[in-house]
């Protein structure tokens, strides 16, 4: 379009009334010349214009300039990339090609303003710069390749494809309306066709239906077409794929008019026949999965048929138990169809398949029948056994020999007559065992079995209605309590009676004890729940309290409750006892002392007065005193066995310096021997007593010295132990002691020449033992040296 602009005259009033500065010409308008305004030449601007740039498209001249040194300036969109202006001609310039689909309109400003000062000569004048359009754009799909997926049973002219076109050029021109036609359809059938919408939409229609088993894709391209001649006509194409989705065109079809098959009477059967089907539609689809139904003879429910989801063939079962007097044919019929509803372009729908089935029920022996599967009976608890509790009613057509054995007695307090099917009671039945149920049901379960081919076996359940008697005595629930003796008085106290009502609850509550009367109370007596509160302070103590508990029927029980009374923290519950302690002063400590340092004397007065005696060795005189006065028996007639020395004290001097040793010494063991010993690392101690051994010894060298001394512990102390055992070990041993036994000697002829001493008479003496008194010098000094002895060491003989 082309754009002319010339000189605009304006009087002031004018420009007052339309309040602008702004001028915007008009096409080719011819603006009346005046004093002091614009002279404008005609600007001509075409998008992608074809040209030298820098290209002059316009002239300004203005006519204030007359006589004064002025020049021109330009600004607004596109300056300087896009217009300038010689500041001193007032020539406008195109630098560079535009595109009006970028930008359709430039914005800009003209001023003359005075060299020198910078002033402006005249108002500004401002005016739009609009691109003239040319078809340089084609019309374009917004999605160049469509695919859709289309069912093969759609129904209706459009199809589920919508295409969107746009135009860049101008629009309501030429060069922006376009036309969209179908260039191509491959396959041709049926005929595909484009409707296009306002706004630039189109859709497909479909004359006819399609058929998956002729064609599963289809291809048609379309083409866009624009109006414009300048330059040229512009278009485009798009290519629009459909796919067929299989639908259900084919019917299914049994593949056998005739299915046979045979089940046994009174069965359920999962899988008694298999049939099978065709069906030309696409495997593992809606419309290829086959739904059957039993069109026919099936009126009692007793047959159910399926669909084999892996195979689809189709299932025939048997849900529900039947009996039949004898073997018997039932004929089926049954149908099939597809899961998705069967489509068909022209015409009516075809009838579903049908096939026929023919069932053999063999009739087989048929179970014992019971009047009533469940039955029930009542019966007191604690009833004398023996009593009959129930008698069976059983019908069976095909025998009449049939046997009865219990099948469920938890409790064991029935058994069964195998031939009459009577239930006796065997023990006492107690209501409140835990093999009777909550609705008071003892439940028992007994079977009968007839003599068929294989034998037929029916089962009856017997509930026995336990009545309730009183023989359970009220009990508490809890035996045991807590009573918070800090901050409460009374604590709750519950009851319970395995009876039921009216042989239970509520309860009358006494205490068991009169003594405990002064101490507790019950409040209220009456009830399921009372509480015993205790009439003083009590200390934090454990406490037995007796109470007796009457049920509605008198029936009264003893209890015993263990109760707890405690100082409890603010949760209610007992603290610990803090153990008890002391702190000693000054005092206590002393007292303790002494009492230490008393015990202890008083210990070691006591092993001074009572402990082991002092042994002193029996030495012989050591060349200072030869006794040449002894006398005693003869020599025994048997060797004196070898002794070792039971003690030993080895010490050695050496230049001023003593050493201790330890020496082990070994030898025979001897019955008549006692032996102890102790040893430490330097030092060793062992005590052995023999017969009668002592010996001394000392050795002299220059320079040194040893002492040597071994001794017995035979003592007067242990005389008496010594002879007793002595006495035992002789007594009857004639082995180890044959020269004590009695000897015969041989006659000589002649008898002793002394009297015996049998004969002797001392009854002259009187049995005074005086002459005891005065034995001689001798015997008394040999006596006292004894007697001192034994009243030292207090030794009894």
């Amino acid at each position: 379009m082309r754009i002319s602009l010339f000189l605009l005259v304006a009087a002031a009033a004018v420009a007052d009334c339309y309040g602008s500065k702004y001028s915007s010409p008009s096409k080719r308008d011819l603006l009346v010349r005046s004093k002091r305004r614009w002279v404008l030449s005609t600007i001509e601007l075409e998008e992608e214009k074809d040209g030298q740039y820098p290209m002059e498209i316009s002239v300004m001249y203005n006519d204030k300039t007359q006589g004064k040194d002025f020049r021109f300036r330009l600004s607004g969109e596109g300056v300087p990339d896009v217009f300038t202006i010689n500041e001193n001609t007032g020539a406008v310039f195109a630098h560079k090609k535009v595109d009006r689909e970028q930008k359709p309109l430039y914005h800009i400003n003209f001023d003359v303003l005075d060299r020198n000062t910078g002033e402006q000569l005249d108002k500004e004048l401002a005016f739009d710069v609009e691109i003239q359009d040319i078809n340089d754009n084609p019309p374009k799909f917004s999605f160049p390749e469509v695919t859709v997926n289309v069912k093969e049973n759609i129904q209706g002219s459009l199809l589920p494809v919508t295409l969107v076109v746009t135009d860049k050029d101008k629009e309501n021109t030429a060069n922006s309306e376009f036309n969209i036609t179908m260039v191509s359809q491959t396959p041709a059938e049926p005929k595909i066709a484009v409707q296009q919408l306002p706004g630039g939409l189109a859709k497909l229609t479909l004359k006819g239906c399609f058929d998956y088993d002729k064609a599963t894709k289809y291809t048609i391209v379309l083409q866009a077409k624009d109006r414009g001649t300048k330059p040229k006509t512009q278009s485009s194409t798009a290519v629009v794929t459909l796919n067929i989705v299989d639908a259900n065109t084919h019917q299914p079809r049994f593949k056998q008019r005739q299915y046979n098959g045979e089940a046994i009477e009174m069965e359920t059967i999962a899988n008694v026949l298999r049939v099978a089907v065709e069906d030309k539609d696409t495997p593992n689809t809606d419309a290829w999965r086959a739904k059957y139904s039993i069109i026919a003879g099936n009126e009692e429910g007793i047959y159910k048929i399926e669909t084999d989801p892996e195979t689809n063939e189709g299932v025939l079962s048997i849900v529900k138990k039947k009996n039949f007097e004898r073997t018997t044919s039932i004929n089926l019929q049954i149908g099939v169809k597809n899961i998705e509803d069967i489509f068909v372009c022209a015409g009516t729908n075809p009838p579903t398949d049908r096939a026929n089935v023919t069932l053999k029920m063999i009739d087989t022996n048929d179970p014992p029948e019971f009047e009533k599967a469940i039955d029930d009976m009542h019966l007191k608890e604690e009833a004398e056994p023996g009593k009959v509790l129930f008698k069976p009613k059983v019908h069976d057509v095909d025998s009449n020999i049939i046997r009865y054995v219990l099948l469920t007695d938890p409790a064991d307090w029935v058994a069964i007559d195998t031939k009459t099917g009577e239930i006796k009671s065997t023990k006492r039945m107690d209501r409140e065992s835990r093999f009777v149920d909550d609705e008071n049901v003892y439940t028992v379960v007994i079977a009968a079995i007839d003599d068929g081919q294989p034998p037929a076996t029916s089962t009856c359940t017997v509930r026995i209605h336990l009545t309730d008697i009183n023989d359970n005595t009220p009990k508490l629930v809890n035996n045991s309590a807590v009573m918070c003796g800090n901050k409460v008085n009374k604590v709750k106290v519950h009851a319970k009676d395995l009876d039921a009502i009216p042989y239970s609850g509520p309860f009358h509550f006494t205490l068991g004890d009169e003594t405990q009367k002064q101490q507790w109370k019950i409040e209220p007596d009456y009830g399921e729940e009372v509480s015993l509160v205790s009439q003083k302070t009590l200390p934090y103590l454990n406490y037995s309290i007796p109470l007796v508990i009457m049920d509605q029927q008198g029936i009264a029980g003893l209890d015993t409750l263990q109760l707890t009374v405690c100082q409890c923290d603010e949760n209610d519950v007992c603290r610990d006892r803090e153990p008890l302690s002391t702190r000693l002063g000054p005092a206590g400590i002393g007292l303790v002392i002494i009492g230490l340092l008393a015990f202890l004397l008083l210990l070691i007065a006591f092993f001074c007065k009572f402990g082991p005696d002092k042994i002193l060795p029996q030495d012989e005189g050591n060349q200072t005193l030869i006794q040449y006065n002894q006398e005693g028996g003869c020599s025994p007639c048997m060797t004196e066995p070898n002794f070792v020395p039971s003690q030993v004290d080895n010490m050695a001097v050496t230049n001023g310096q003593m050493d201790t040793m330890q020496i082990d010494t070994e030898g025979p063991y001897d019955i008549n021997g006692y032996n102890s010993s102790a040893s430490t690392m330097f030092h060793s101690l062992g005590m052995h007593q023999q017969e009668t051994y002592r010996s001394h010894g000392m050795r002299s060298m220059a320079g040194s010295s040893i002492y040597q001394r071994s001794f017995s512990l035979r003592s007067a102390d242990r005389i008496e132990d010594h002879i007793n055992r002595r006495c035992n070990e002789v007594d009857g041993n004639v082995v180890d002691h044959p020269t004590y036994q009695p000897h015969s000697y041989a006659f000589e002829g002649d008898g002793s020449i002394c009297q015996s001493l049998d004969k002797l008479s001392f009854h002259d003496m009187g049995e005074d033992f005086k002459y005891l008194d005065d034995l001689g010098p001798k015997f008394k000094t040999l006596g006292q040296m004894y007697d001192e002895a034994i009243k030292k060491k207090k030794v009894q003989l």
